[in-house]
């Protein structure tokens, strides 16, 4: 039971709880001070004697024990934020540690790639080096003559792609110095037509046909074909080029032997690559709209000794390629 403001008033000396006090102890003053003090009285009774004792608390001991109370609490509530954000910042190191660990696995896997392509490329300059004394092809050596001072044994990226290119030039030629390459056959001779399709453009001076005015020497035929049409090589013959080039688009160029060749541009794809050896009628690509054209279509040149020539008479009696379908099972 609480009871506010002193009602009733448990005088000094009355400590017991009786409910009697002697009204001569009393002074004037100290009645008036007593009813004027606000304070919380507390009763606490005993379950066995049945005696009550009344406990006087101070509105101000109530008041600090409350803030004593509400400080406690914010400074748990500190430390469980304090807490919570080692925490976080614990797992954030973690997660980073985890992925500095992985970006170094990665990166010593890149290092032994990197170290197996330098022992690849030195191995493609070591036999770059004996096909050119093989085909007594000679190249001018400059450097110092102390060999400790020409650094590093292992060649450079582009020096190992220059001698690959230069692979491919020596195979080819190779190729085309065989005993199988010195005589020219039918076969060897272009009498095919390269793609299935009507012929829109012939050989000689036309008219530009992007600008519409002047006047233009066209060194081949144009075959109108749908895109993705195949284009077949027209005989047999080494490629010599297979590559985009400015103007023509995706071009293969086709050695037959004896100085003449075939050009075909404008590809979309194209399905060999130089130093190949293609058959008549062997798949060289597909019909596209690569460089300088305004419809789908096969450019295609005849050369004969470095000079072009009308194709068309190669074409007058030519067949068209048709892929025969096997309608048996065996």
């Amino acid at each position: 039971m609480l009871e506010f403001c002193g009602s009733p008033v448990q005088p000094p000396g009355d400590e017991q709880g009786s409910g009697f006090w002697n009204a001569d102890l009393a002074t004037p003053g100290l009645l008036t001070n007593m009813m004027k003090q606000e304070y919380f009285v507390v009763v606490l009774g005993h379950s066995l004697r049945g005696r009550l004792r009344r406990i006087h608390i101070p509105h101000q001991t109530v008041y600090i024990v409350a803030a004593l109370a509400l400080l406690g609490s914010l400074s748990v509530l500190g430390f469980i934020a304090s807490y919570a954000r080692m925490a976080w910042k614990v797992a954030t190191y973690n997660a980073l540690r985890r992925e500095a660990d992985a970006l170094k696995m990665r990166y010593q896997i890149l290092q032994k790639v990197v170290s197996e392509t330098d022992r690849q490329l030195a191995s493609l300059e070591v036999y770059a080096g004996e096909v050119k004394m093989a085909y007594g092809i000679k190249e001018k050596l400059e450097g110092p003559s102390d060999i400790t001072a020409q650094g590093k044994l292992i060649p450079s990226f582009a020096e190992s792609i220059r001698d690959y290119d230069f692979l491919r030039s020596a195979i080819a030629i190779a190729l085309l110095s065989s005993p199988s390459r010195r005589f020219r056959t039918v076969a060897s001779i272009p009498n095919l037509w390269p793609v299935d399709g009507r012929l829109t453009d012939g050989f000689g001076l036309r008219q530009d046909p992007f600008s519409g005015e002047g006047q233009e020497f066209h060194k081949g035929v144009d075959i109108s074909a749908p895109t993705g049409t195949p284009i077949h090589v027209t005989a047999d013959g080494i490629v010599r080029l297979a590559d985009m080039e400015s103007g023509y688009g995706r071009l293969v160029v086709v050695d037959h032997g004896g100085g003449v060749e075939t050009w075909y541009a404008h590809m979309s794809k194209y399905y060999v690559h130089a130093g190949q050896e293609v058959r008549r009628g062997e798949l060289l690509g597909t019909v596209g709209t690569s460089g300088r054209v305004t419809a789908p279509h096969l450019h295609y040149e005849v050369h004969v000794n470095g000079q072009a020539r009308n194709p068309y008479p190669y074409l007058a009696h030519a067949s068209v390629f048709h892929q025969v379908k096997n309608d048996f099972s065996f």
